[in-house]
């Protein structure tokens, strides 16, 4: 595997993500996809600078993956691990980035879904927003490293932030298997409500995006998660190999709709 990268964190199953060209290679009991790619241009209208130089190939992303021996399972459940590999650099002084959606409402249960996301290399940001309308309300900025586990709640608007321009980024999550991404309101907006970019110490600052009225930004580690299964130290897809029916609210939200009141990621 000459074009693959070591990990710092054992996902669970046999992948590695490569970069050259950028993607994943699957062991001999793993299942997956060929990689879908996000170029640059495919994100311009939704960065505070969309004429910036960067990456033709921002990231790769491999829908459904996992231990062939789960196939049929993860399918019956209605539940889909899908995995992203983000290139190093940056997109002019912004950092490598997804352009923010919204998880469409699932025909499955008539929610929006939650996404749990685990980090295996790299380090990260998710941000989140209540909503992609003029008010978006209480804005998270979650980082984490390579182990951490971070969880969007259904409805929420969200981006996936590469915090470090020297290191690739790379994460695993459950999401539904019925997924889809709505981006009009952040796309309205010109982006997110607040834009992350790198100052002269290479580290990141935030922006208001003046598009959006006027909302306070908390930045964070990512939440203590025991209630919706999350055990320190373990991979989210070693906890569903345990007991597949621990991430069930990931495609049927409504089951754990206590939790997503107030939540704080």
């Amino acid at each position: 595997m000459t074009n693959s990268r070591e990990m710092p964190f054992n996902p669970g199953f046999e992948i590695n993500p490569t970069f050259s060209p950028m993607g994943f290679e699957y062991g001999n009991d793993v299942f997956g996809p060929k990689v879908e790619n996000r170029m640059l241009n495919d994100i311009r209208k939704s960065l505070m600078n969309p004429t910036c130089e960067g990456p033709e190939i921002v990231y790769s992303i491999a829908m459904d993956v996992g231990k062939k021996e789960h196939k049929a399972l993860l399918e019956k459940m209605h539940l889909l691990y899908g995995v992203v590999t983000y290139a190093a650099g940056r997109l002019g002084d912004e950092p490598i980035r997804s352009q923010g959606h919204i998880h469409k409402v699932s025909p499955y249960s008539g929610w929006s879904t939650p996404e749990v996301y685990e980090i295996w290399s790299g380090e990260a940001i998710i941000y989140m927003q209540e909503y992609a309308e003029d008010h978006p309300g209480r804005c998270f900025a979650v980082y984490a490293k390579a182990g951490e586990v971070v969880i969007v709640p259904p409805y929420w608007a969200h981006a996936t932030i590469s915090a470090n321009p020297e290191l690739p980024l790379t994460f695993g999550a459950w999401c539904d298997r019925e997924y889809g991404f709505v981006y009009d309101g952040v796309r309205a907006h010109g982006g997110i409500a607040w834009f992350p970019v790198f100052n002269s110490e290479n580290k990141i600052e935030w922006r208001a995006n003046s598009q959006y009225q006027t909302s306070e930004l908390i930045c964070k580690t990512p939440n203590d998660y025991s209630a919706l299964g999350i055990e320190a130290g373990k991979s989210i897809y070693e906890i569903f190999e345990k007991d597949p029916d621990t991430f069930l609210y990931v495609p049927s939200p409504q089951l754990r709709e206590d939790v997503w009141k107030n939540f704080i990621p």
